[in-house]
């Protein structure tokens, strides 16, 4: 079990979103006690929050994930069940 948190919005002061991304982080820690992570986005408006209950990779899957260019980011639920076969 993992859980995940964002919003999204343009009229919400900025200098604000660490904190909420916290709490909203920290309301959902039963659902992953392992990992915590946040991620801002300013031009976007909008912010992301996960817990992580790591069952697989222990030591990997810090989230937010981005690709390389850090272009395109997520949090997500579950797992990536191919992850070894690289398909």
């Amino acid at each position: 079990m993992c859980g995940i948190a964002g919003f999204c919005d343009a009229k919400f002061a900025i200098e604000r979103y660490p904190d909420v991304l916290q709490r909203m982080g920290e309301a959902i820690h039963h659902r992953g006690p392992d990992q915590s992570g946040s991620r801002v986005f300013p031009k976007m408006c909008a912010g992301l929050a996960s817990r992580r209950l790591s069952i697989v990779d222990l030591h990997g899957g810090r989230q937010p994930v981005s690709n390389e260019d850090e272009s395109i980011h997520v949090v997500f639920n579950g797992e990536i069940y191919n992850h070894l076969t690289g398909r």
